[in-house]
């Protein structure tokens, strides 16, 4: 082994040294988080305030709640990331990946992508919740040296995380919804979520082989509440490599059918096929079936 070969090993050992460290220091935030959002298994968050000291609900519409959490947990992340010698960066645009850029302190070339994602829960299929998006299978993804539509180019970071909330939406009534209310008031103000449960997950780890939304090029995340918390997507056999594989020719390679027309692949059953593979690398020891 000639001397550059020995300082890419060593550079290899210490990123995944920073990994392990970072990984581990971030789920165990994630379990933090409750104290500070939470009350009695309810949102501390009751509605927004005028200038007139009157508050209005919040809307339960998950977009609205997912930047109202956001905003809620931005000083904890400030202090998280200061506290495990990191800075912390906001994505520059709206629709930029990720959410949240972790830099190490001492080596600026240790970087972590940490997207804030959100859910509730389904309650017509306990166990399950509504998924959610994994960001972009689209330019970035595929060419890792890319800066469009994101903070860095994807081969810039250690590893992609997903610092997920998982909760129950209140059924409020019509007249709950629209009720002004004084400040004096506040203790009778419902919260419009709660039933936290908080982690952290590497977003390869609770992958499904499904688009997340739509038309959209987003990968989508599995349902299974306890296989999201235990990492167990579709890829857990397979490995990182597999899923970026995948995703990358996902809608763009063409099969074969039964009938011998061709078709787009879409599945993982489908590129297992196409590689090649075996199909003990698709995950069946699953929890339970996607709702």
């Amino acid at each position: 082994m000639d001397g550059q070969e020995m300082v890419h090993e060593r550079l290899a050992v210490k990123y995944s040294q920073e990994k392990a460290a970072f990984e581990a220091a971030l789920s165990e935030f994630a379990q933090t988080l409750g104290q500070f959002i939470a009350l009695n298994d309810q949102w501390t968050v009751k509605g927004f305030i005028d200038v007139f000291r009157n508050i209005y609900t919040i809307s339960s519409d998950t977009k609205v709640v997912s930047k109202i959490l956001e905003l809620h947990l931005f000083p904890h992340l400030l202090n998280f990331a200061r506290r495990i010698g990191y800075t912390l960066e906001l994505a520059t645009f709206q629709n930029w990946y990720p959410d949240l850029t972790f830099v190490n302190k001492e080596n600026s070339e240790i970087k972590f992508a940490v997207d804030l994602k959100t859910t509730y829960v389904d309650k017509k299929h306990p166990g399950f919740c509504n998924g959610f998006t994994l960001g972009s299978h689209g330019e970035y993804f595929t060419n890792r040296e890319s800066s469009k539509n994101i903070q860095y180019p994807y081969n810039k970071y250690c590893a992609h995380y997903c610092l997920g909330i998982i909760y129950l939406r209140t059924v409020l009534t019509a007249e709950a919804e629209t009720h002004q209310y004084a400040i004096d008031e506040l203790a009778e103000i419902p919260s419009v979520i709660g039933h936290f449960t908080f982690f952290a997950a590497e977003k390869w780890r609770i992958a499904s082989d499904k688009s997340g939304s739509g038309n959209t090029a987003n990968i989508g995340s599995i349902k299974n509440i306890d296989d999201i918390l235990a990492g167990n997507g579709v890829f857990a056999v397979a490995g990182e490599e597999i899923f970026d594989d995948y995703w990358t020719n996902f809608g763009k390679i063409q099969i074969k059918t039964k009938d011998g027309k061709r078709k787009p692949m879409t599945s993982f059953d489908e590129y297992l096929a196409y590689r090649s593979l075996s199909k003990n690398l698709k995950n069946i020891k699953t929890l339970s079936s996607e709702a």
